[in-house]
C-alpha cells in the first residue's frame, strides 16, 4: 500500500474543467462512500478549491484507477478530457505534493493564507465522514504542523504580493499602527475599494467614501463600514484624513499640489498620505513635493510587489529544505507502521502464552495476592526481554524499508494470523 495523490489544478487544466469537477460539501459526503467502496483505496481525502480538485488517499496498487473512474462517473467527464490534465503521485513524491500544498509552496500566489485552512476544513469533513484511518490522520496533521513551522521559520508568507494590500503595507510604515488614522477613498474601482477594504480590516478609526455618483458612495460606504461623502466636499474632508486612495476614471487631477498645499496648512503639517491607484493618475504628481505628503502611484506600487514576490521566493527556498526534512521524517514513521500489526500480533501471541502458563502455575501453586503479583510481574519482565531484540530488529529493518519483507517473516516464523481487512479498518479509525 501507498500514499497516492491524483489531482488537477490551476496550472494543468482551464477554470471550466475545474468547476466541472469541483465538489460541494454534500457532493464529497457521497464522493467518499463512492471511493471507499472498492477495497483497493482504504483511506481517502478530497481537497476542492476554486484552484485545484486532488484525491489523497492510502491505497493499494491500482487505486489510482479507480479514482480516476469514480471521478468520470460521478462528475460526468471523459476520460479525453480527464487524463491529460491529471497529475499522479506515489510515496515519497506525493507526501512531498501535499506538504507543499498545505504551505502554500504550489499555489497561485505564493505565501498565500487561505490554503492551510481550506486543507484543515477538508480534512476535518473526511474525518467527519470516516473516509480517513491512521495513515492520512497522521499524514494531515503532519502537513498542518509543516504549514506552521513554514510560517513561523520563513517568510514565505509576508510581505505584500498584490497591489491593494501593497498600499496597505506602505501606510503602515509611513503610520505605524492604523487604529487612529482616517482614510478616504476616492471613487469605484476595483484595486481601490480593496485597498480600503484592506485599510478597514487593519481597524482605521473611520473611512469615508467620496464619489461623484452619491448613491454610489452610499452604497459602497455601507458595504466598507464607512460614511458617504459628495465629490464637492472633497477639499473640506481631505483636511481630517491621514491615507487616501483614489481610483476614479477621471482624465484630470482631482487632487493638486496647490489643493494639498492649502489642506496641510489646516492640517497643521500632519503627515498625509496618498495611494493613487488610478490610470490616468487622479493625484498630480508635484503633490509629493509637498513636505510631510507621501504619494505613490499604480507603478510605485506595482514595484514594490515585484520586490516582495521576489523576497519570497528567496524564502522559499527555506522552504522547500523544510519540507525535504519533514517527508523524511514521515517517511520514517511510514515505514514502521509496516511491522506494527506484527509487532502487536507477536506481543499478544506471547502474552496470551504467558497467561496460560501463569494461570496453571498459580493454580498449582496456592500463592496469596502479594506472591501472584510478583510472580506476574516477573513473568511480564522475561516476556518483554526476550521480545526486545526481535522487535528493535523489525524496527529498524522497518527504517530501511524492509519492513514488508521482516514482517512476512516473522508471521511465516510465529504462525502468526493475518488481521482481518475489517478490523483494520475499524482499529484505523479509533486512532
Amino acid at each position: 500500500m501507498d500514499i497516492l495523490v491524483v489531482g488537477l489544478n490551476h496550472r494543468t487544466s482551464p477554470v471550466e474543467l475545474r468547476e466541472k469537477l469541483a465538489f460541494s460539501q454534500t457532493e464529497t459526503y457521497h464522493a467518499y462512500e463512492r471511493f471507499l467502496d472498492y477495497r483497493l483505496v482504504r483511506e481517502v481525502m478530497i481537497l476542492s478549491t476554486c484552484n485545484r480538485v486532488e484525491v489523497y488517499s492510502w491505497a493499494y496498487k491500482g487505486g489510482e484507477k479507480h479514482i480516476l473512474s469514480t471521478l468520470q462517473e460521478l462528475k460526468g467527464v471523459s476520460q479525453e478530457e480527464l487524463l491529460p490534465v491529471t497529475y499522479i503521485y506515489h510515496g515519497r513524491e506525493a507526501i512531498k505534493h501535499i506538504f507543499r500544498v498545505t504551505s502554500s509552496l504550489d499555489s497561485m500566489v505564493l505565501g498565500e493564507p487561505q490554503i492551510v485552512g481550506q486543507v484543515k476544513d477538508a480534512f476535518e469533513q473526511a474525518m467527519a465522514s470516516e473516509a480517513t484511518g491512521i495513515i492520512l490522520n497522521q499524514l494531515m496533521k503532519k502537513a498542518l504542523s509543516v504549514s506552521k513551522r513554514i510560517r513561523a521559520e520563513t517568510g514565505v508568507g509576508e510581505s505584500a504580493v498584490s497591489v491593494s494590500y501593497a498600499a496597505v503595507e506602505l501606510a503602515k510604515k509611513i503610520f505605524g499602527e492604523l487604529e487612529k488614522k482616517k482614510a478616504m477613498l476616492v471613487g469605484a474601482g476595483e484595486m481601490g475599494k480593496l485597498a480600503a477594504q484592506h485599510l478597514v480590516n487593519q481597524g482605521v478609526a473611520r473611512l469615508t467614501v467620496v464619489n461623484r455618483t452619491f448613491s454610489r458612495a452610499q452604497e459602497l460606504a455601507e458595504k466598507l463600514h464607512g460614511e458617504a461623502v459628495p465629490m464637492e466636499n472633497l477639499t473640506l474632508e481631505l483636511v481630517d484624513t491621514d491615507i487616501v486612495i483614489t481610483s476614479t476614471g477621471a482624465q484630470e487631477y482631482l487632487i493638486t499640489k496647490d489643493m494639498v498645499q492649502k489642506v496641510m496648512k489646516e492640517r497643521k503639517m500632519r503627515s498625509m498620505f496618498f495611494i493613487d491607484i488610478a490610470v490616468p493618475r487622479n493625484v498630480d504628481p508635484q503633490v509629493e513635493r509637498v513636505e510631510n505628503v507621501y504619494a505613490y502611484d499604480i507603478d510605485d506600487l506595482e514595484q514594490v510587489v515585484e520586490e516582495n514576490r521576489k523576497r519570497r521566493e528567496k524564502e522559499a527556498v527555506k522552504a522547500e529544505k523544510i519540507v525535504e526534512e519533514e517527508v523524511e521524517h514521515f517517511l520514517h514513521w511510514l515505514r514502521s507502521q509496516e511491522v506494527v500489526p506484527v509487532i502487536v500480533s507477536l506481543r499478544n501471541w506471547c502474552d496470551d502464552i504467558r497467561k496460560k502458563e501463569l494461570e496453571k502455575a498459580l493454580h498449582r501453586m496456592r500463592l496469596n495476592g502479594k506472591e501472584a503479583k510478583a510472580l506476574e510481574a516477573l513473568t511480564s519482565a522475561i516476556v518483554n526481554k526476550i521480545l526486545h531484540p526481535p522487535l528493535s530488529y523489525m524496527k529498524e529493518a522497518a527504517s530501511k524499508g524492509e519492513g514488508e519483507k521482516v514482517a512476512k517473516l516473522v508471521k511465516e516464523l510465529f504462525a502468526l494470523e493475518e488481521e482481518k481487512e475489517d478490523e483494520h479498518k475499524d482499529r484505523d479509525q479509533r486512532q
